[in-house]
């Protein structure tokens, strides 16, 4: 690997981290010396590029620093492209037509040599089931989960008997054939997962629920692993 690629990888492996990296841990992941990881952090810092910490404790890329989209590799183009064309043909129709206009702007912003990469990929998603039908506006409830506000929803289970919930909104589930709502409901006093296609009314509360998204959305994290 040439000097320059390593030390765009090296910013690479502490962007996409959320804690710090030790050089062994960098070293590993690029199949080098930690010499050679404390020489590129060096440079790196030479460059103004803001790391922050130590050997032995670990480097974190503090947030306000970024990259022209032109230094995307490869790969990294076709795993967007995979992963849009996966949600173009599985996401609600909001979702699908910005997966559509992210490859397009793939496209466009890539070079001339890569371009084929982003609207022909060799990887491909499997076919799509025939989705079942969306009982709720699914584009709003994903606003409703970006300001933290609670739905009031009536629902029928698979044995048909209804129920109506109060919800705070935490995630939306794709999968091939169905969709999932997933929110803290606040009849059981627990998460809960609910089908679109079942849901029979919907109502956008304008109050907020007590707890930050992202920490609800943490919370239900950690129960799924528990389980």
């Amino acid at each position: 690997m040439r000097p320059s690629d390593r030390l765009f990888q090296i910013i690479q492996i502490l962007r996409r981290s959320r804690r710090p990296l030790t050089a062994e841990a960098i070293a590993s992941e690029l199949e080098t010396s930690k010499r050679t990881i404390y020489r590129d952090i060096s440079t790196l810092i030479g460059q103004r590029v803001p790391i922050r910490g130590e050997a032995g404790l670990g480097y974190v890329l503090e947030g306000g620093f970024d990259l022209p989209p032109l230094m995307l590799t490869s790969d990294e183009i076709e795993a967007a492209a995979l992963g849009a064309r996966w949600v173009q043909s599985r996401g609600d129709p909001a979702l699908s037509r910005a997966a559509a206009d992210l490859i397009a702007k793939l496209a466009a912003i890539v070079p001339e040599k890569l371009r084929d990469v982003a609207l022909d990929p060799v990887s491909r998603t499997g076919p799509a089931w025939e989705p079942t039908e969306d009982r709720i506006d699914l584009a709003r409830v994903r606003g409703w989960i970006h300001e933290g506000k609670k739905i009031s929803l009536g629902y029928s289970d698979e044995q048909g008997r209804a129920t109506q919930r109060i919800l705070w909104p935490v995630a939306v589930g794709y999968f091939d054939s169905v969709r999932h709502l997933i929110a803290w409901c606040e009849l059981r006093r627990d998460f809960r997962s609910f089908r679109t296609d079942r849901i029979a009314s919907a109502e956008f509360l304008e109050e907020r629920y007590p707890e930050r998204p992202s920490v609800l959305r943490a919370r239900w994290r950690k129960t799924i692993k528990e389980n």
